[in-house]
Parts: structure tokens; C-alpha cells; sequence
């Protein structure tokens, strides 16, 4: 019987996510680009391919993005590395936004990044 044994640098390493929001702080209303970008790792990383996208905007909504894929087959299919949404926060408040990569409902991998919006006219709430 032939037993093969894998070190850790056999197995590829999982890519890293980054979000930015642009602006990271506004006035209210406001309308927020927020960007994530996968980094590192291989292009056929399987369990990122073809991944759903949902957007959790901190002021109890949520966005979600799927994509209809062909089946994965290695070393030819490729994740997609670039997200964009934008989102309108209406009223003041300090904001973490989640960035959720999911197969079915299983949440496979998180970011997040933090934003200020600061009272604007007709913003009664203030922090």
C-alpha cells in the first residue's frame, strides 16, 4: 500500500480579501462605493469560484450578487478577484460593512471595513 503525505506548502494557500469604502467618511445622505478585492492565492482556487456575494451594510440591510458558473474544473476555471456595490446611508452613525463570499448558505470567507457618516441637513439623529 503507497501512503502519500502532503506538507503544508503542498497545499495552496487561500487568497486574502480586501474592502475599502470610498468615502470612508461622509456627511449624510450619503452614497458609498465599497470595493473588495481577493489577493493572492491561485486563480482556480476552488472554493472561492463561482462564490455568491453579500453585502452587509451595518444599518441592518443587506445586499446579495450570485452569478450562474460552468462547472469547475482545475487549472481552467478562474474566481472573479473584483467586487463593487454601492449602498445610501440616510441617516449618522459609525458603520462596519461585511463583505461575505458564500457557497449556498455556507459563509466560506469575511472582511470588513468601518465608515463614519456624520449628521447632514434634515439628520435628526446624530450619533
Amino acid at each position: 500500500m503507497l501512503a502519500l503525505a502532503f506538507s503544508g506548502a503542498d497545499k495552496p494557500k487561500a487568497p486574502k480579501i480586501a474592502v475599502k469604502a470610498s468615502p470612508a467618511l461622509a456627511i449624510s445622505p450619503a452614497r458609498v462605493v465599497v470595493t473588495a478585492d481577493i489577493t493572492g492565492g491561485p486563480n482556480d482556487f476552488e472554493d472561492f469560484y463561482c462564490a455568491a456575494v453579500e453585502w452587509e451594510w451595518g444599518d441592518e440591510t443587506r445586499s446579495n450578487q450570485s452569478a450562474d458558473c460552468e462547472p469547475y474544473v482545475p487549472g481552467k476555471s478562474e474566481m472573479k478577484r473584483h467586487f463593487t456595490a454601492d449602498h445610501v446611508f440616510r441617516t449618522a452613525g459609525d458603520y462596519r460593512v461585511r463583505f461575505h463570499l458564500k457557497k449556498k448558505d455556507k459563509t466560506i470567507a469575511t472582511a470588513t471595513t468601518t465608515l463614519r457618516i456624520q449628521p447632514g441637513l434634515g439628520d435628526p439623529g446624530g450619533y
